[in-house]
């Protein structure tokens, strides 16, 4: 079973040939394709993949190319975690919004516009190639912002499924609250990608949220970065993308203090490659926790072990809407618990979801439709209007001082922007 990674030069992909090592079993890989254009990055992680499958014995073929073609030919199943612009593409969308007093985060608000404007059309050119060279595979997309990438890729016709790490986050947190195996727990997981709340928590098919709450109400207050007083109001945990949206000022405030996550990470990469790069290394470095992406392995090897085998079990992933929630129109994106096997990801039957989220998921989805139109046919009317219709920015003046500075600062990635 061959297996491409797109973008594998990252250094997340340590944290998922760490996954695809332990879980061999459920995903028997016998070629892992890293799919990179930095040949520089792309031969460090790829050193240091091989090291760890053979110090468990893993008989997988490691290969480095910088050709989409021979990476993707012949697999069954492609990631995308590309990052089109790298970190000092991140810095800027994290540093611009917040000189107009708007939260800077590489997928909410304006800078995850602007990761949109510049990811969109590098991912459906690198999909048509995997349409050409790899038909049947299935493609799951981890690249941000998931939910509007993958309703790109979804509206051109792809083979896709977008997945995130924020519902196996949780799982796994709650589970080590409840002291239960993270099998036994399931999430009412509902809203949008990085929009979601978990509206209950079953163990064994019975719904332990309030006792959760009561229990460690306090301990999962603090890991969303949100006051225990508004979730144990809310009786639901909310994801801690809505810090964003329930304390926006704050976050404004605290971000212009300190440096960017964007700066903080380049660092973090800096050290990780430079530990990529001894021989010696073969074991997912200790510091690879601190970059993110925790379980995006054990998640991504769940669904792609579930798209292969057919094994029609549920997972949270990114789907078609298709009447699951009624407020939403069927072809948009939503991240809730699907039955996933050969055929896809069919999202179950969603409790009536209450005004207090169905509002803002509404407002979401509907940027998210301007978003995606945007970054497909370009032009600076459609940015502006996406913009306008956020949530977290709404207002004229601002939307267009946005428009005139996300555009300038990303005209090397936007070919269209000198005729807008």
């Amino acid at each position: 079973m061959k297996l491409a990674v797109v973008g594998g030069g990252s250094t997340y992909t340590p944290e998922l040939i760490d996954g695809f090592a332990r879980l061999r079993d459920e995903l028997p890989l016998t070629e892992i394709a890293l799919v990179d254009p930095d040949r520089s990055r792309l031969e460090l992680v790829a050193g240091l993949s091989r090291r760890m499958l053979a110090r468990v014995g893993h008989g997988a073929k490691v290969v480095a190319t910088t050709s989409v073609q021979e990476g993707v030919e012949g697999a069954q199943a492609v990631l995308f975690q590309l990052r089109v612009g790298g970190q000092a593409a991140r810095n800027v969308d994290e540093t611009l919004p917040t000189q107009c007093g708007c939260v800077g985060q590489e997928t909410t608000g304006a800078g995850g516009l602007a990761k949109a404007l510049r990811t969109v059309p590098v991912v459906l050119e690198l999909a048509e190639k995997v349409r050409r060279h790899a038909p049947e595979a299935w493609i799951v997309d981890f690249t941000n912002p998931v939910g509007i990438v993958t309703r790109a890729l979804l509206d051109a016709g792809h083979r896709a499924i977008g997945l995130c790490n924020v519902a196996i986050g949780f799982q796994r947190r709650f589970a080590g609250h409840l002291g239960v195996e993270p099998s036994r727990v399931s999430l009412g997981h509902v809203g949008l990608n990085h929009l979601t709340w978990e509206r209950s928590v079953a163990v064994d098919g019975v719904d332990v949220l309030p006792q959760l709450l009561a229990e460690h109400g306090r301990a999962i207050a603090d890991d969303i970065g949100l006051p225990l007083e508004l979730v144990t109001r809310l009786g639901v945990v909310p994801s801690y993308y809505l810090r964003y949206f329930y304390a926006h000022d704050l976050v404004v405030e605290e971000q212009r203090a300190k440096p960017s996550r964007a700066a903080e990470v380049a660092a973090m990469e800096a050290e990780l490659l430079k530990l990529y790069a001894d021989p010696a290394v073969d074991t997912k470095p200790a510091l690879l926790e601190k970059r993110g992406g925790a379980f995006y392995s054990e998640a991504a090897v769940a669904l792609i072990a579930s798209l292969l085998g057919d094994r029609g079990d549920t997972q949270v992933v990114n789907v078609r809407n298709a009447g699951t929630l009624p407020f939403l129109p069927d072809e948009a994106v939503i991240e809730v618990p699907a039955v996933v096997g050969s055929g896809g990801a069919a999202p179950l039957p969603v409790p009536a979801v209450e005004p207090l989220y169905a509002g803002l998921i509404a407002n979401v989805s509907a940027y998210e439709s301007l978003a995606l139109e945007a970054a497909v046919h370009g032009g600076a009317d459609r940015v502006r209007n996406a913009l306008l219709a956020h949530p977290l920015i709404g207002q004229e003046a601002v939307a267009g001082e946005l428009t005139r500075l996300l555009l300038e600062a990303n005209r090397a990635h936007l070919p269209w922007v000198v005729s807008a």
